[in-house]
């Protein structure tokens, strides 16, 4: 069956809306009609070779549908079900599954060496990070395919596959926040936001948002941040000022880049907690020397998939959203259809508009 796709055909080439065969799932597989997906930094760290994928592939890692037809084996999903899409789905086997750390899946991304379809001229296309939620339908395993918990709308469901898990696990199970704490989230994107939420969730006292962009204070605002500061070589004097001179117990950085890393370790007071939510290039090296290190006694850390467990935290956020904590819809500033997904990836190139929900 043909369906309309976005297609990478080489790292650093543009994004290609084209049509592509997709096969009936085989055992233990799912075939998802997409009611959205989420364009995310993570999908332009694959298209430039920051994180590396085989390609030509279909890219698309955040999204939500509904189940179309089933596999042999796939006893617990039925066509008509509501779905999240699970780009990380944990094997069970593995050194850090037997931890418990099932963010941290050694097998995680074997699924995007396979082939998911093929273009008209046969030429074989590989599924991004494992869903290829960038096209009107995708066939996935069925680990990667999680039940969507009632209350929550299909289209902005799309968002907890990625950037709500994320930053609420960031918050949560990474920098584990306490009540009463004070937080400086380092970029007010999707996952910034959706950090922000968290944090005043958690029950942050003071929650500081810092981004490049002084057009991000009302979104970050209306996220939960009680203070915004525009990211400068100032920055982290001005946490410090907000803070009684202290610094913040938390900071959360959700850029991926060395200043931005650095600024978000020197607004840490001392004793304090510096989380790395962003995904950064090898070419963007920090630098810290021995005696800060051991007079700041501060905590660094990297935050992988906000060190979730997908099926275990899924209901948990799907209950703050029954409840008003949650609200999906604000980290969402443009929804575009299919055929808007490369000139939203140039946005995010030049550094230009916010978070685009791809809606089919």
């Amino acid at each position: 069956m043909t369906v309309r796709a976005a297609v990478l055909p080489a790292v650093g080439a543009p994004l290609e809306i084209t049509g592509i065969d997709l096969p009936e799932p085989g055992p233990g597989q799912v075939r998802v009609r997409l009611a959205a997906a989420g364009v995310c930094h993570s999908d332009l760290s694959l298209s430039n070779g920051t994180m590396r994928v085989p390609v030509p592939a279909v890219l698309g890692h955040e999204g939500a549908g509904t189940v179309v037809s089933v596999g042999e084996g796939v006893t617990h999903l039925a066509p008509g079900a509501p779905v999240v899409l699970n780009w990380a789905p944990a094997c069970g086997d593995c050194h850090a599954c037997a931890l418990g750390e099932v963010w941290l899946c050694a097998n995680a991304l074997n699924g995007a060496a396979g082939v998911h379809a093929r273009t008209a001229d046969g030429t074989e296309l590989h599924p991004g990070l494992n869903v290829a939620a960038f096209a009107e339908e995708t066939v996935v395993t069925a680990s990667c395919v999680l039940p969507l918990p009632d209350g929550v709308p299909l289209t902005d469901a799309a968002l907890l596959g990625c950037a709500v898990l994320t930053g609420y696990g960031a918050v949560h199970h990474a920098a584990r926040v306490r009540r009463g704490e004070t937080v400086a989230v380092f970029g007010a994107g999707g996952v910034g936001l959706a950090t922000l939420q968290s944090a005043r969730i958690a029950g942050a006292s003071r929650i500081i948002a810092v981004d490049v962009s002084p057009a991000k204070e009302v979104l970050a605002r209306a996220a939960g941040a009680t203070d915004f500061v525009l990211a400068s070589d100032t920055t982290a004097r001005e946490i410090r000022a907000l803070t009684g001179k202290q610094g913040a117990d938390v900071a959360i950085e959700c850029v991926g880049r060395a200043a931005t890393i650095r600024a978000a370790w020197d607004s840490t007071r001392r004793g304090g907690r510096t989380t790395v939510v962003g995904i950064g290039g090898k070419d963007q090296e920090v630098t810290f020397n021995a005696l800060e290190i051991f007079h700041w006694g501060r905590t660094l850390s990297g935050c992988v998939y906000g060190n979730t467990d997908p099926a275990r935290d899924l209901p948990v956020l799907a209950e703050h959203v029954r409840e008003g904590r949650l609200d999906l819809s604000a980290l969402v500033t443009e929804r575009i259809g299919l055929d808007g997904i490369p000139a939203a990836f140039e946005n995010m190139l030049a550094g230009k508009g916010g978070r685009a929900l791809v809606v089919f």
